[in-house]
């Protein structure tokens, strides 16, 4: 090869070292990275909490066994419509009503002895004593006025002192009698006070028993005490109930109440008469609306959750919702209408500032933000954004301020 060929090879073939190496940068960096951005946008936005639940007939009526026995007849079916008044089940009563019967007699003898009592003593023993004392008190009067004359006749000579003396004898004997009778007439007028009380009590505790068993007797004849759904009917003709136990639950079904939980940290936001969505899977295409009727005053363990109760009334017009089941409830705290809102996922938080990366064009930046009302997937933007302007979304690109990347809209 000719001496003065070989620089122009040289010079080759550094170029092509340095395309290699060129091309060897170019591919190690490659393309701006792809993120998905989303547009700043207006719409209405609700803030919503959240929780679990349980449905609850507002003003239930149950009727408990007031006494062990047996159900003698049923009358009614679970799940039916009834109205006040109208029979659902009667109990086996007969000895609660023999019971019945001997009170009452036992409280008519109690009331006889009372009366009695007020009166001095009984009537015949009293009316007896009282006509020995006014027997005893005029032989006592006659004997004086026997006496008196005897005693002038004496002076004249028309009687003698052996008269006198007789009848001196039978007075004193007439005055002890007539002392005695005094005193068995105290004595029965202090034993008849001391029995008022005792008597009044007797009647007192008959009264009560007699009215505890005509209460538990009327109780076997199980009514419905208002219009409404008789939900409950957990008894069949000859079971054996104890006292206490349920034999049918009524109530108006149209008009219900959730009791919600309510997770602590949630519970500042709350506010009678907010706005409720009831959702139960079983019929998950049905919402029911109501409103909270009453704010907690507590916080209680449920679980491994600190949760405050929060009840809510709902209409229930068609009778769909049933109580005790276990449904979803969203209680609306916050509804703005027309805001400017962006994922939430878009949104930072640094050092106390919220902010996002602001695409524009080719490039993200960092722009600092305020935040309003926040729902569940997105936030109010009060200011450091405008309608249109649009921001990245986060993925697998650890993004920076100022990088370079490629835009796809976000679906």
């Amino acid at each position: 090869m000719p001496e003065s060929n070989k620089p122009k090879w040289v010079i080759a073939g550094l170029a092509a070292a340095l395309c290699v190496v060129l091309l060897i940068v170019q591919a190690e960096r490659g393309p701006a990275p792809q993120v998905q951005i989303v547009s700043v946008t207006r719409e209405d936005l609700t803030a919503s909490i959240t929780g679990n639940g349980k449905v609850e007939p507002i003003s239930p009526a149950v009727a408990r066994a007031q006494f062990p026995t047996f159900v003698a007849a049923v009358q009614a079916t679970e799940g039916q419509p009834v109205h006040k008044g109208q029979l659902i089940l009667t109990l086996d009563a007969a000895d609660v009503r023999a019971q019945l019967s001997q009170a009452r007699a036992d409280l008519l003898a109690a009331q006889t002895d009372l009366r009695n009592a007020r009166a001095g003593g009984p009537p015949d023993e009293v009316a007896q004593l009282q006509g020995n004392l006014q027997n005893a008190e005029t032989e006592v009067a006659n004997l004086e006025r026997t006496q008196q004359a005897l005693t002038q006749l004496v002076t004249k000579g028309a009687a003698t002192q052996d008269e006198v003396a007789q009848n001196q004898a039978a007075l004193a004997t007439a005055r002890a009698n007539l002392q005695t009778l005094q005193q068995k007439k105290a004595a029965l007028a202090q034993r008849a006070s001391v029995n008022v009380e005792s008597a009044s009590l007797r009647v007192k505790q008959q009264q009560d028993l007699v009215a505890a068993l005509e209460e538990k007797v009327n109780s076997a004849t199980v009514i419905a005490p208002a219009d409404g759904t008789l939900y409950s009917l957990p008894v069949r003709k000859g079971d054996f109930v104890r006292l206490g136990d349920v034999l049918a639950e009524t109530a108006d079904l149209r008009h219900v109440r959730v009791r919600a939980f309510v997770d602590e940290p949630d519970l500042g936001s709350l506010a009678q008469n907010q706005g409720v969505q009831v959702l139960w899977d079983a019929l998950p295409n049905r919402i029911w609306n109501g409103k909270v009727e009453q704010v907690p005053k507590q916080v209680v363990a449920r679980g491994s959750r600190s949760v405050g109760e929060v009840l809510c009334s709902v209409d229930n017009n068609d009778i769909e919702l049933l109580p005790n089941v276990n449904v979803e409830v969203r209680i609306l705290v916050h509804e703005q209408r027309a805001v400017l809102v962006i994922p939430r996922g878009a949104v930072r938080y640094d050092q106390g500032q919220h902010f996002v990366l602001a695409y524009d064009g080719d490039a993200v930046h960092r722009r600092n933000i305020k935040v309003g009302v926040a729902s569940a997937d997105k936030y109010e933007v009060l200011s450091g954004l405008g309608p249109g302007d649009k921001v990245a979304l986060p993925g697998d690109v650890d993004l920076r301020d100022g990088m370079k990347v490629r835009a796809a809209e976000a679906k």
